[in-house]
């Protein structure tokens, strides 16, 4: 046990100037806990989730190229999926060569990564959702979501990206990357703290929703006949069951992925490939498919051209000075509505 021990720690420090960076799967004085990884990746897992999230990543291409809505959503999604087809192409690189550091820290930058970008569309949903069922249910303005958890998310996202560099430079100078896992922990760990105040404030609008519908009916709602159209149709009560999906699979993954990496690179959670594949790969790609499914430009697509946007406000206050500045008594706060001005 001692021997592989050091069998470990001489391969991940030393590796340039060792006879195990020529090691090769099969060979004796080669054991598996030698190389990056402390089992032998598994290709049909690993090549299973390549193909799923390459067929995600045209899924969101095409609906978009249907639809020219929900840009920032489809960026945001697509980003983060690009990032998961190349973290799994590191790992079948590592298949390969389970002692080549590229595929190793291909994987572990792009794979921490990618779901900030995912968590970022989801975001950006939330406030679609406030307009469709009247921003008075919500207890902080729909602008205030995208400006409170935007930011948020490309913090996170920065610090781990950060993280992954730092590693990624100090690995390859056969340095300890224990300073950049620190950071990319510290991002990860800070994404899943944004993603619980997310949670928390949409069980309090949705709370707040149903208590208002309970005292005042329909009329707790905005009255806009075309969002009235949308909330009672099943596709848009699937959206909001996917979205609640995929919010819980990325918090759920983060969770562990902060357990995993704060034990540092050879840790015991990072041995079991299992734990990997179930709260990685599945609960990501779950998440992929749910909003792939219920796509938010296919379920509620005439809330998407309106109200709810980034810069959605000022375009609309634009449209108002265009149209010589004429208001109505009546027009309604809604998206539908803001999007006719």
């Amino acid at each position: 046990m001692a021997a592989t021990m050091l069998l470990s720690l001489i391969a991940r420090k030393t590796r340039n100037n060792d006879t195990l960076a020529d090691c090769k799967i099969g060979l004796p004085e080669c054991p598996i806990s030698s190389s990056y990884y402390f089992y032998r990746v598994s290709l049909p897992a690993n090549a299973t989730f390549l193909t799923l999230f390459s067929l995600s990543l045209i899924a969101y291409l095409g609906t978009y190229a249907l639809t020219r809505r929900a840009t920032a959503f489809t960026f945001a999604m697509c980003a983060g999926v690009i990032l998961e087809v190349l973290g799994y192409v590191g790992r079948i690189m590592s298949w390969h060569d389970q002692w080549s550091e590229n595929g190793f820290l291909m994987q572990i930058v792009c794979l921490t990564i990618a779901p900030a970008f995912m968590a970022g569309g989801i975001y950006l949903c939330l406030r679609r959702i406030v307009y469709a069922f009247g921003p008075e249910n919500s207890r902080i303005t729909p602008e205030a979501y995208t400006r409170i958890f935007i930011p948020c998310d490309i913090l996170s996202l920065l610090l781990q990206a950060a993280g992954g560099g730092i590693a990624s430079s100090a690995s390859h100078s056969n340095k300890s990357p224990d300073t950049g896992d620190n950071i990319m922990v510290a991002g990860l760990a800070f994404q899943v703290f944004t993603l619980l105040i997310f949670m928390l404030l949409c069980l309090d609008f949705a709370l707040r929703t149903h208590k208002r519908y309970r005292s005042l009916g329909e009329s707790a709602f905005d009255q806009n006949p075309t969002l009235a159209g949308i909330r009672g149709s099943w596709r848009f009560k699937a959206f909001l069951g996917a979205l609640s999906l995929a919010t819980i699979c990325i918090f759920w993954r983060s969770v562990y992925r902060v357990a995993e990496l704060g034990e540092g690179w050879t840790g015991n959670l990072i041995r079991k490939q299992n734990l990997f594949i179930g709260f990685e790969g599945v609960m990501v790609i779950v998440a992929c498919f749910a909003l792939n499914a219920f796509h938010p430009a296919l379920c509620f697509s005439e809330a998407m051209a309106g109200m709810g946007g980034l810069g959605s406000k000022k375009k609309a206050k634009g449209a108002q000075r265009a149209a010589g500045g004429e208001k109505s008594a009546s027009a309604s706060n809604s998206d539908a509505e803001a999007a006719q001005v």
